[in-house]
C-alpha cells in the first residue's frame, strides 16, 4: 500500500499530478490496489454510459463494492439492468442504499416532491443515503466526464471531497470514448439508451433528448437543476 499524507486538498493535488495522466485501468488498479485497498467503492448509476467503468473495474477486481442508489423512484429497465450487468460482469458486491424511512415519511409522505422540490427530493433520496455509506470508506470512483457539463469542465481525476478522495478515471474520456469501448467489447447499455435516453435517473426527472441536445439535457428538464447534489455536497 502506498503512502498517503492525509486527504488534504494538496495531498489529493499532489495525487493527481503523479497519477492522473495514466489510462483509466491503470488509475483503477493504483486506486483500488495500492492507493485505498479495502476501503474504496464505486458509486455508479447503471445509467446509459456505466458499463464502460462498470466493466474496467470488473476487470481491476470484481469484488470492489459498487453503490447504487436505489431511491425507489428509477425505471424497471434500470432495475433489470443493475442485476443483468452485475451477473454478466462478475461483480459480486453490488450494494442497494435505500432512503431513509423516517425521512421519507416526514418530508415526501406523499412520493411527489420531486415536483414541488426537486432539489430537496435529491437530498433525501440519494446524498443522505449516499454520504451515510461513504463514511466507511476513505474513496470513491465516479463516472464523470469533462465534456458532460461545464461545471465538470475542469475536473480533475483525483478530487478532495471532504475526508475523501474521489476518483474519475474516465475524466479525459469523450462520448466517442465510451460508444467505441462498448462497442468493440459488445458489452450491454441500459435499453433506454435506445429509446432515446442518454441520460438516465430517476424516472420522473428523466426524458428523452434531441438529436444534437447535450445528453443531460433531460435531466430535471424545464429547471434549472443540472446536478442532483452528491459532487457537490462535501464541496
Amino acid at each position: 500500500m502506498l503512502d498517503i499524507p492525509g486527504r488534504a486538498s494538496s495531498a489529493v493535488g499532489a495525487l493527481d499530478r503523479m497519477f492522473g495522466a495514466l489510462p483509466a485501468k491503470e488509475v483503477l488498479s493504483l486506486a483500488i490496489n495500492d492507493l485505498f485497498p479495502g476501503r474504496i467503492a464505486l458509486v455508479s448509476s447503471f445509467g446509459a454510459d456505466s458499463i464502460a467503468l462498470l466493466h474496467l473495474v470488473a476487470s481491476v477486481a470484481p469484488a470492489t463494492p459498487v453503490l447504487f442508489l436505489e431511491t425507489g423512484k428509477h425505471f424497471s429497465q434500470t432495475l433489470a439492468y443493475r442485476d443483468e450487468v452485475a451477473e454478466k460482469l462478475g461483480l459480486t458486491n453490488v450494494i442497494d442504499l435505500n432512503p431513509s424511512a423516517a425521512a421519507l415519511a416526514e418530508k415526501d409522505p406523499d412520493g411527489t416532491l420531486n415536483a414541488r422540490d426537486p432539489d430537496a427530493c435529491c437530498a433525501i433520496r440519494k446524498v443522505a443515503p449516499l454520504y451515510e455509506a461513504l463514511s466507511g470508506y476513505d474513496a470513491w470512483i465516479t463516472g464523470r466526464r469533462r465534456e458532460q457539463t461545464f461545471s465538470r469542465n475542469r475536473m480533475d481525476v483525483f478530487e478532495a471531497d471532504g475526508a475523501r478522495t474521489k476518483i474519475n478515471p474516465l475524466a479525459g474520456w469523450s462520448q466517442d470514448d465510451i460508444d467505441t469501448y462498448v462497442w468493440r467489447l459488445e458489452l450491454p447499455r441500459n435499453p433506454l439508451v435506445d429509446e432515446g435516453y442518454a441520460s438516465i435517473g430517476c424516472e420522473p426527472c428523466t426524458a428523452r433528448v434531441a438529436p444534437g441536445e447535450n445528453a443531460r439535457a433531460g435531466r430535471w428538464r424545464g429547471t434549472d437543476k443540472i446536478e442532483c447534489g452528491i459532487h457537490t455536497a462535501a464541496e
